[in-house]
């Protein structure tokens, strides 16, 4: 079973564009990796943020309400600095990440939404 961890803008772009990324990655025999930061800054949005972002927010909350994953600590305030150090120490992990800097700086395989809505792995 091969580990993918998961970014705040992959998650919140997942919900913006209905795909249901948890049976998917499920599906194909993944272990959903999430950050205990990136679930903070799900939350600060879901109170702070623009209505939409706050909307989509609270709803990624929900669906991590609802699913299995395992929560990691990337032990860090700034959150793609930490899941850079994270991805530079486990390079057998996948990371999902929308990020183009964090994509640059990091060898790992990456999970990316193509513009049909489908995951794909590059």
């Amino acid at each position: 079973m091969k580990d993918i961890l998961l970014d705040t803008n992959f998650i919140l772009s997942c919900i913006r564009k209905k795909i249901d990324f948890f049976n998917d990655l499920k599906f194909r025999g993944f272990k959903i990796l999430i950050p205990s930061e990136v679930i903070g800054e799900l939350e600060k949005i879901s109170e702070t943020g623009g209505k939409k972002f706050k909307e989509e927010a609270k709803i990624a909350l929900n669906l991590l309400r609802k699913n299995s994953f395992e929560k990691i600590h990337l032990n860090t305030k700034n959150v793609d600095n930490g899941i850079v150090k994270i991805a530079g120490e486990h390079r057998e992990y996948i990371i999902a990440t929308l990020d183009r800097v964090i994509k640059n700086k990091i060898e790992n395989q990456k999970l990316v939404i193509r513009g049909n809505g489908k995951l794909e792995i590059i």
